[in-house]
């Protein structure tokens, strides 16, 4: 399903015109028949979002949601903001993690969500991925400034919250206030992308080694935007059915950066594999386009995803 809505505004979603309005009674219709609202993406200032977490739930009540899981890069240190923001708005979160992961230099994606965010070996892969975070930052910035692209680790540092998950977006971010440019996409398309010379990777477990560790945590783990035609090289089915045979639980099938095409290709591949599909905005706040509630998943599929959530 795919709601839409006017550009600029403050959380962008549908209602955003109209806030304490026409969301909110929508959501209370949703309850009560049941019609869930569900969004399972949604990224704040713990890693990459321009949003604290708990404005990002302000934004998803607004939007008419009942049903929100952050999911912040390589990190947990958003939830207890958001799980006492849900608590207070009536919505229910779904505590999540983006765990970056790569295999022969292609990123991937999981969605790891209600992990046991205490367990061993998926706090020591989160702490080795955020170390490894913080000093491409250092190593990409180094690489900009020596070309004479006017930025500095202190601008950037100064973009990341205490304890946040460090990105490129930061560096995209630093850019814009100083004036350098005026929004991250054109920092992405100039200097951060995958194929620019200013470009370092960082640690990211293979996905299936991802999978197995999620699983273990008793976290439930999705494939985030395995056919984003925006990252490079899309994720083979071939992966797919490997991660799939490690405990890989659904697909992330109805995603702003998949094409139809893709979104009916994906669906059939869940379907084959016995996975639960899901439809999520992968919202980043001003960071991106995306809007919160664009992309949304079934009720059935949240069934599933909860029913084998025994982590959180």
């Amino acid at each position: 399903r795919v709601l839409m809505n006017p550009p600029g505004a403050r959380c962008h979603h549908l209602y955003a015109s109209t806030p304490g309005k026409v969301a909110p009674a929508r959501a209370v219709f949703a309850r009560h028949y049941d019609l869930r609202v569900i969004d399972l993406h949604a990224h704040s200032t713990a890693s990459d979002g321009t949003e604290p977490p708990a404005q990002v739930v302000a934004c998803a009540v607004e939007a008419g949601l009942t049903t929100l899981a952050l999911t912040d890069h390589d990190t947990t240190l958003g939830w207890d903001e958001a799980t006492a923001a849900a608590r207070r708005h009536g919505i229910r979160l779904v505590p999540g993690i983006e765990v970056s992961c790569s295999r022969r230099h292609q990123s991937i994606h999981l969605l790891a969500y209600l992990p046991d965010p205490t367990h061993p070996d998926l706090v020591a892969e989160l702490e080795r991925a955020l170390h490894s975070r913080d000093t491409r930052l250092d190593a990409m910035v180094a690489k900009m400034a020596a070309d004479g692209i006017p930025v500095t680790i202190e601008e950037v540092r100064a973009q990341v919250e205490p304890g946040a998950t460090p990105g490129r977006p930061h560096i995209a971010d630093a850019l814009v206030a100083s004036g350098v440019i005026g929004h991250r996409d054109e920092a992405f398309a100039r200097w951060l992308g995958g194929r620019s010379p200013y470009y370092v990777e960082h640690y990211a477990p293979d996905p299936v080694r991802a999978v197995e560790i999620v699983r273990a945590a008793g976290g439930v783990p999705v494939i985030a935007h395995p056919r984003s035609v925006n990252r490079g090289r899309v994720v083979s089915d071939e992966l797919i059915e490997e991660m799939a045979a490690a405990g890989l639980v659904g697909i992330e099938v109805d995603h702003r950066d998949h094409p139809a095409d893709a979104v009916a290709h994906l669906a059939d591949l869940a379907r084959v594999l016995g996975l639960v599909a899901t439809g999520s905005s992968d919202y980043h706040g001003t960071g991106k386009l995306n809007r919160i509630g664009e992309r949304t998943t079934s009720p059935a599929a949240l069934e599933v995803i909860e029913a084998l959530g025994t982590g959180t």
